[in-house]
């Protein structure tokens, strides 16, 4: 009997034995830090400097009161005036650009995503006659940029104008729509890349279950592409409410400008550059952007920590 509770003691003992000792934290002298470690640390501040020295520069033309693109960094007497004059305009309404360029931006932005991916989960999980082909067309026409179709997409607008006044020339909607071009391109491949990540072993499971293709597409492949899905929207944001080129052509009308429309009335005059106006708008401007960035930064790192096969 003696023997046995020995034997069952034996174990505990010898854990308790060979247990490794916790290691201790080698302290870094300062000769080594400087080394070793400082010139990471210059680089970053440099990179950084390098980065926010525009932001800074625009911040201080924004709250210079002569309204101006000053000699120093910031102005010696910052105000608001220039604020007062953006928004107190009657003759340059900027809310209503700033309203009319979210309103297209947010729907150019949500339309994209949407048709997207559509064609990108029917190129990554149908196997249909043209697939690569029709992938490959599409890839082909991201080759050359918008403004070279200009002149055809004011044509073909202009005669819509006629038909369908309400997306027409000088219309938000057919604003939206002309935007909506490029959702079958790089979007298409962009999302595919990462719907083919997806396990079809998902699928076919549903598939046995009663499934039908719409609804693996919205229960199931959209919510894991939840990721993609917010790089998709922020870069289809961004790249909406900063285009110029097909808006200056196809809006004519200064209370339908969109946001970038507008700003650009405050530095087009040969003698009247408002750039201290200019740059409280450009930061105005920049407030969605960098609030959608971080509402959608948190949907991207969530996404990223939740797993398809996670139990």
């Amino acid at each position: 009997m003696t023997d046995q509770i020995q034997d069952t003691q034996i174990p505990t003992q010898m854990a308790v034995a060979v247990a490794p000792p916790i290691p201790k934290k080698r302290r870094v002298t300062p000769l080594q830090w400087l080394s070793q470690y400082s010139w990471r640390h210059v680089i970053m501040i440099i990179a950084a400097a390098y980065a926010l020295f525009p932001v800074v520069y625009v911040v201080g033309a924004a709250f210079n009161p002569l309204s101006s693109i000053g000699q120093t960094i910031w102005p010696e007497h910052p105000s608001l005036e220039n604020f007062r004059s953006l928004l107190d305009n009657p003759t340059q309404p900027f809310v209503s650009w700033y309203k009319n360029g979210l309103a297209v931006s947010v729907a150019a932005a949500f339309l994209n995503v949407l048709l997207g991916a559509c064609a990108a989960y029917a190129f990554s999980r149908f196997r249909f006659k043209g697939r690569k082909a029709g992938m490959m067309t599409l890839l082909f026409a991201q080759m050359f940029p918008s403004f070279l179709a200009l002149t055809a997409i004011y044509l073909i607008m202009g005669q819509i104008q006629d038909v369908l006044p309400a997306i027409g020339l000088n219309t938000l909607l057919g604003l939206t729509l002309v935007y909506l071009a490029g959702a079958m391109g790089v979007n298409a491949w962009f999302l595919k890349g990462f719907f083919d990540t997806v396990p079809m072993e998902l699928d076919e499971s549903a598939k046995v279950d009663g499934a039908t293709h719409s609804q693996i597409f919205w229960g199931i492949v959209m919510p894991l592409s939840s990721p993609v899905l917010a790089v998709s929207a922020l870069l289809g944001f961004t790249g909406t409410l900063n285009e110029y080129i097909l808006a200056s052509r196809l809006i004519q009308s200064s209370e339908k400008y969109t946001l970038a429309q507008g700003l650009y009335q405050y530095i087009n005059g040969q003698y009247d550059q408002r750039w201290g106006t200019f740059s409280a708008g450009a930061l105005l401007a920049g407030i969605p952007v960098i609030l959608i960035f971080l509402v959608l930064q948190r949907r991207i790192v969530s996404g990223l920590t939740q797993g398809s096969v996670k139990g």
